[in-house]
């Protein structure tokens, strides 16, 4: 029951219709993150006016709390949250990376540093099988048959092989979710990236044979764009959930290479591309290794990446969908994203494209946050305004800084959309980026 189409194409760079029975998601596209089935401080309704066509939650945290069951029992997640367009649940695998190395090295899917000095082993054991990494950490222990972790919540011990992380997201109710994979740290060594990554693969398929065996065979001739689509406003249980393969290998060539081809041999519906990704120069060196191997029919997710400068530059490379809760966290701080302003200079980021509407200077300003914004903030309210909700710890600051956030990136990829089709996408490029 679900469709990928290309559309439009300008060099690498490409427009998509994700056709499903909720309802299109044009591609590019960014996916607020709804990490406990909410997108922070917005309901559907703010995010319906938004128009947001897609979200996606978090299968760790909803496992946790509520729990996987209690939601299906109230009839899924779609239901649970009045929400009637698609979602993307994740494995839950970056989470057990986070409660793993991520907290043990310090670190996330991207570090400013990177060389062998830095590189860290895991421990590597023999097995009459194979040579097997096992991590051992404080709060989570990886093995082969799965990840055991330890919440963070109660302290409570959970054991979430690919089989377990597939059955909560098919409870969920998700439209699309991702294969589980082991999500390697920035610092970890060659061998131990590679045993990691041929691990992930047996858990991909793992994860895969799973939805096939409980979901029926996943339909092999997608609807067409002139299928008539549900009522978007039936809320239901996901029939035909699809699955996105996971390509990892750290900042390795060879095995990046290796995974891609992985996934695209796979019966997998889409590309997630995750694992340790180093810096920005080296993500883009990894799409370029990878893109010869990935088939083009397939939609692309850069799985955890949403800066402005980082989404141009992979929808060059040919990404087709990101998500990141930045634009949403920074809202919470008073930080505004806008595009340049000569006006705000002294008080722009213009690495990160926000300024901080918390400081003094925005006390009397009667403009609204940026100028020709049709957000609701922008339209109704001044950055004098919203800076007083801020200093004065009213909770309105945050729906009010998130709504304009939120509008702010899926404006800015309904405006890559609209230059890929007009074969102008180099310039909108440069235009945002000088």
């Amino acid at each position: 029951m679900t469709k990928f189409k290309i559309v439009a194409k300008d060099g690498k760079a490409r427009v998509g219709k994700l056709i499903t029975s909720r309802g299109v998601v044009n591609t590019p596209m960014f996916l607020p993150v709804g990490t406990q089935a909410t997108v922070k401080a917005l309901d559907f309704d703010d995010l319906h006016n938004l128009s947001c066509e897609m979200i996606l939650a978090n299968t760790y945290h909803l496992y946790l709390r509520p729990g996987a069951d209690k939601i299906s029992q109230l009839g899924g997640l779609h239901k649970f949250m009045n929400w009637d367009r698609p979602i993307l649940t994740d494995s839950g695998g970056f989470q057990v990376f986070s409660l793993g190395f991520g907290i043990e090295h310090g670190v996330g899917k991207l570090v400013d540093i990177y060389g062998d000095s830095n590189m860290v082993i895991g421990e590597t054991i023999n097995t009459d099988k194979r040579k097997e990494v096992v991590v051992r950490t404080k709060l989570c222990k990886i093995e082969e048959d799965g990840p055991t972790f330890q919440s963070h919540i109660d302290g409570s011990v959970h054991f979430f092989p690919p089989e377990k992380s597939v059955e909560t997201q098919m409870k969920l109710g998700a439209d699309f979710m991702i294969a589980l994979d082991e999500c390697t740290s920035p610092l970890h060594d060659y061998d131990y990236t590679k045993a990691s990554m041929e691990r992930s693969h047996r858990w991909e398929k793992r994860s895969l044979d799973y939805l096939d065996s409980h979901s029926g065979k996943r339909s092999e001739s997608r609807i067409s764009e002139n299928t008539i689509l549900r009522d978007p406003g039936q809320a239901r249980m996901t029939e035909g959930s699809e699955m996105f393969g996971v390509v990892q290998g750290g900042p390795f060539e060879d095995l990046r290479v290796e995974s891609a081809k992985f996934v695209t041999k796979n019966d997998f519906f889409g590309v997630g591309i995750g694992g340790a990704l180093v810096s920005h120069a080296k993500m883009m060196e990894i799409m370029d290794w990878i893109h010869p191997h990935l088939e083009p029919q397939k939609p692309r997710h850069l799985l955890g990446i949403g800066m402005v400068d980082d989404i141009f530059e992979a929808v060059g490379k040919g990404v087709d969908i990101f998500d990141c809760v930045y634009p949403t966290r920074i809202a919470r701080s008073a930080l505004i994203l806008s595009k340049p302003n000569k006006i705000i200079a002294n008080h722009y980021n213009s690495k990160r494209f926000f300024y901080d509407l918390g400081h003094a200077y925005f006390n009397q300003d009667s403009l609204p946050l940026e100028a020709g914004c049709t957000c609701f903030t922008c339209q109704n309210h001044s950055k004098a305004y919203v800076h007083h909700l801020f200093r004065t710890h009213e909770l309105l600051a945050y729906r009010l800084a998130t709504i304009h956030n939120i509008h702010f990136m899926l404006g800015l990829m309904k405006e890559i959309r609209e230059a890929i089709v007009e074969k102008q996408f180099d310039k909108l490029k440069r235009e945002w980026l000088q």
